[in-house]
């Protein structure tokens, strides 16, 4: 509702067009995001050590 503009449910309701295709492809759509964005953090050497290794000690 608040990402619609919506300011009702009843509104939000009426605008809810949501089938299984579109569930698929908003859920394609973050994976897509989700994985350039490690892929990019990966390749990108940290100024700083990870809360893991400080943890061990590194």
């Amino acid at each position: 509702m608040v990402r619609a503009g919506q300011s009702s449910e009843k509104a939000a309701l009426i605008y809810q067009h949501s089938d299984e295709e579109r569930q698929e492809e908003v859920a394609a759509g973050l994976d897509a995001t989700v994985r350039k964005a490690r892929a990019a953090a990966a390749q990108k050497p940290s100024d700083k050590p990870s809360g893991t290794n400080l943890a061990r000690g590194g």
